[in-house]
């Protein structure tokens, strides 16, 4: 035993022997509020992030009482744990939460003292300590039994308070929890880390208006006329971030799967008849979980709530999954098509984790993405089997293209980064981990096949059931199942080396440029890092090297040829005669492909003259790669613009889609700038190229879910670049609504862009905030927002957001981003971020989702070196947050971005308009 060892344990025993009334707030009271000033106690016995590991949690019973009328919560929690090695210390999390009591009892639950035991804070480490004057001895089990109290939240993380409006105008008071990552030691006090899983008994107390919801099936006492008592079944062995508790005086509407189960859907009174959708989901999700696993739910219940107050878009929470009420409630009178998509795949990505993160959990945070980036994918895979007429194979590109988006900055990290803060493991929940994370899975689902690819996922999960796992752990059940199957389980047959070649793809950062050169028959490769705002002699460029799982096609043959690139160069044979080559068949490979010397113009004629030779996969693709590498130089700016000149003749949405976004962003980041001339001939060409287009859609909502999407976007471009028939149009209809006083039904896929028109005026704006604060729907009310938010009149709108009364918090970052959005909102919303930057962090927590989405959204569409000097100055003023997180990083490189494509392609796209617009 080491001296300070023996130091420490002098100074507990001397504390210990002291009386129970001489105890000091530095001892046992509220975290960060010791008598030191919140700095650790001296005598504290651990100096470390993490938990140790040799005391380990089996079962916690958690009794709670919250007060939804005072906003406090009381509540004690006997942890059953096991000892490892001998201590005489028991270190837990707990966050600003007032422990009154401390004890330890040995396996007969006799208490190892007689009086009340010493516990110290950490509060920079969020931890708690209490001592045993006995040593808690390897290999016996002891309960910790402690009493806490703290308050109700206001913000979204921890125990909460939530809160709704009735149609009468009364203010209903709920509570919910939300405590990934690091939160449940804000409820109870908690082994807070995903390795430590236990099974939980729940108690809650509560009064008989309410109703109690967690992750078991409940039992309800009655202690009295104004008490009630529900006891939850223990449940199964889970991590602490999965445990969650509702009050609320919710109702809902039931059914069951195939196997059994039962699903609810919870939402409040007034929106019961918004559920009706998302319960006919969750059932037949689960019902196909069940058999693509082959391991069936293992819960006798699951449960769906809508809160009102949630910061993202849902939460996995084992058998009870919380819900923004976007995100789980449709209303058929008012949700448009896109509305529908968005709550089928949210149930969807949530229902996934009762499997991906819940019943296997990643060792650490650092492997997030084994949980997101699988329930990222698996919404995919799910919902194509589930609901065909989604066609939601066509938005899986869009993920990769943001991956792709992020991953080609800098500022990007590998898949599996180092995290131990929780400042740091809030900014892994991000797009490498969901996006990047389900592309990288997209790929290697195809190169193995998809059978190969099922049965690996299914042998992991049995493995690692109510266990934890990481990378390596994924790659050996899946090599499993090629070593079972021979080369054949790999659509190259080539020899494979399962876990070098992953560990290029979630251990550095990045994603790859293959270069195509054609030399006869030949076709030589070439791989590097693809950087947007970084000069190719950086020499960053050169140190990265991936295992590419290669495929490329040819005029000359329907086959899909296929290859595992592993080296810088490489070489292939193609047939002779070939006409063209395209590389990354259907994109289905994570890498960008850039053809030299004529590969290009082949591709753009083959468009011109017959472009159903390709896939719509592939016809997105190349707009997509051509439009990114006229950002490094690679590609000019004509031949990007050349390449979509086809698009006229383009049937299906996807690649429309595409092309349009990329014209409409530059138009907006032009529309700010002095340079009318360019942004006046850019709208022309718009308007003038996809007239037809244009001229083909209709103002209702018929169709397929595809071409409602793309009716709304072309029609929303349309009036943006002031199209007269599309004002015209929208006009008139805000003009009946108006008339009507809301009353008249507008089609669902069109709302926010009419609003959008009408808004611009004071009698519109007026009243759509009239509308906004009445409207029963949160996803109509997300329309009225995002109209108003297009509008001149913005300040009003972002202090209404900043009181949080009419504009719930929640929507805060969101409005602030569609206000950025507005050439004429984008120094305002900028202005706002910068003044109210404290109140935000208070609010929100640094590296939240909504202070992350706010600093890079704010300056999105900042192009000119006079605002990338004035972020720095500001990141520079708020240094000492700043600098903890990444999204600083980001949103410079995405300006830096934006002015090298200023710098750059100004010029050229002002000659190319110059050319073909007269």
């Amino acid at each position: 035993m080491s001296v300070v060892t023996l130091l420490t344990l002098t100074l507990l025993a001397a504390m210990f022997r002291s009386s129970s009334a001489h105890q000091a707030s530095s001892s046992i009271g509220p975290q960060g509020e010791a008598s030191n000033g919140g700095a650790a106690d001296p005598a504290f016995p651990w100096s470390h992030l993490r938990l140790p590991s040799y005391i380990v949690p089996v079962h916690y019973e958690l009794r709670l009482h919250p007060n939804l009328t005072e906003l406090r919560l009381s509540g004690s929690v006997r942890v059953q744990v096991e000892v490892k090695n001998d201590t005489n210390w028991v270190v837990l999390h707990s966050k600003a939460l007032n422990i009154s009591n401390a004890m330890l009892l040995d396996h007969s639950m006799a208490a190892l003292s007689e009086q009340v035991l010493p516990v110290l804070h950490h509060p920079g480490h969020e931890q708690v300590a209490v001592f045993s004057p006995r040593v808690l001895s390897s290999g016996h089990t002891y309960f910790l039994h402690l009493q806490f109290g703290a308050e109700l939240t206001e913000g979204f993380y921890g125990f909460y308070k939530s809160s709704y409006k009735t149609g009468a105008g009364e203010t209903r008071v709920l509570a919910s929890t939300h405590f990934e990552p690091t939160s449940a030691r804000k409820a109870f006090p908690c082994f807070d880390e995903p390795s430590f899983k236990a099974n939980y008994t729940v108690t809650i107390r509560r009064s008989p208006e309410h109703i109690a919801l967690s992750n078991m099936p409940i039992k309800t006492v009655r202690l009295n006329e104004d008490l009630m008592e529900d006891h939850f079944a223990t449940s199964v062995k889970m991590s602490t971030y999965l445990v969650a508790f509702v009050i609320c005086d919710f109702r809902s509407v039931s059914a069951t799967t195939s196997s059994g189960v039962k699903v609810s859907i919870y939402a409040a009174p007034e929106k019961l008849h918004q559920t009706h959708y998302a319960l006919e989901v969750a059932v037949k999700t689960l019902d196909f979980y069940e058999k693509y696993f082959n391991i069936n739910y293992p819960l006798p219940k699951q449960d769906l709530i809508a809160i009102p107050d949630f910061e993202s878009g849902a939460m996995e929470n084992w058998g009870l999954t919380t819900y923004r009420e976007t995100s789980l409630l449709y209303d058929p009178r008012s949700s448009s098509a896109q509305d529908k998509l968005w709550v089928t795949m949210v149930i969807a990505h949530e229902l996934a984790h009762q499997w991906f993160g819940n019943l296997v959990t990643m060792v650490w945070w650092n492997d997030i993405w084994l949980n997101e980036g699988f329930a990222r994918y698996m919404e995919y895979i799910a919902v194509e089997a589930t609901y065909p007429e989604l066609h939601v194979e066509e938005y899986l590109l869009n993920v990769c293209f943001a991956a792709v988006g992020r991953d080609s900055l800098n500022s990007s990290r590998p898949i599996s980064s180092a995290a131990e803060n929780p400042t740091q493991i809030r900014e892994m929940f991000d797009t490498v981990s969901y996006d990047k994370g389900a592309c990288v899975l997209h790929m290697l689902r195809h190169f193995l096949t998809d059978e190969v690819f099922q049965s690996g996922i299914v042998r992991y999960l049995r493995k690692f059931s109510y266990g934890n796992a990481q990378n390596q752990d994924l790659w050996d059940s899946l090599a499993n199942r090629i070593s079972l199957q021979g080369n054949s389980a790999t659509t190259t047959g080539e020899h494979l080396n399962l876990t070098a070649m992953m560990n290029t793809w979630t251990l550095q950062k990045g994603v790859p440029l293959v270069t195509v050169t054609r030399e006869g028959s030949r076709l030589l490769l070439k791989q590097e890092r693809f950087l947007k705002a970084v000069l190719p002699s950086d020499p960053v460029w050169a140190t990265y090297l991936w295992h590419i799982p290669l495929t490329f096609k040819t005029s000359s043959s329907r086959t899909v040829h296929r290859h595992l690139m592993v080296t810088k160069t490489g070489e292939r044979q193609v047939s002779s005669p070939t006409d063209w080559v395209k590389v990354n068949t259907d994109m289905a490979g994570y890498y960008l492909v850039h053809y030299e010397g004529r590969g290009w113009d082949q591709l753009t004629q083959l468009l011109r003259e017959n472009h159903t030779a390709l896939s719509y996969h592939d016809r997105t693709h190349l707009i997509h790669n051509a439009f990114q590498l006229i950002v490094t130089g690679k590609l000019s700016m004509g031949r990007a613009l050349d390449l979509i000149g086809y698009l006229p003749s383009e049937t299906h949405t996807v690649p429309l889609l595409e092309g349009l976004g990329f014209l409409g962003a530059y138009y907006r980041m032009l529309e700010k700038t002095a340079e009318h001339d360019v942004t006046q001939k850019l709208r022309t060409y718009i308007l003038r190229f996809f007239g037809d287009v244009i001229d083909r859609q209709t103002w209702e909502d018929k169709g397929s879910v595809t071409e409602r999407h793309l009716r709304s976007e072309v029609i929303s471009l349309a009036c943006d670049l002031g199209h007269a028939p599309c004002l015209r149009q929208a006009n008139q209809r805000f003009a009946d609504w108006l008339h009507s006083e809301g009353k008249l039904s507008l089609p669902a896929d069109l709302t926010e862009t009419i609003y959008s028109v009408g808004a611009q005026d004071e009698r519109g704006w007026e009243f759509l905030l009239h509308a906004y604060t009445a409207s029963p729907s949160e996803t109509h009310k997300h329309k009225i927002l995002s109209a108003m938010g297009s509008s001149r009149d913005k300040n009003k709108l972002l202090e209404m957001a900043l009181e949080g009364e009419v504009i719930r918090n929640q929507d805060l970052s969101t409005l602030v981003y569609l206000v950025a959005r507005n050439p004429h909102g984008q120094q305002l919303a900028w202005a706002f971020f910068k003044k109210n930057w404290g109140f935000l962090v208070q609010k929100f927590q640094l590296s939240s989702f909504c202070i992350r989405s706010l600093m890079v959204g704010t300056t999105a569409w900042f192009s000119s070196a006079e605002e990338l000097s004035d972020m720095r100055s500001f990141f520079q003023s708020i240094e000492e947050q700043a600098s903890q997180l990444r999204a600083t990083q980001v949103a410079l490189d995405n300006v830096q971005k934006n002015v090298l494509w200023m710098e750059m392609n100004l010029g050229p796209l002002r000659d190319w308009l110059n050319r073909h617009i007269h």
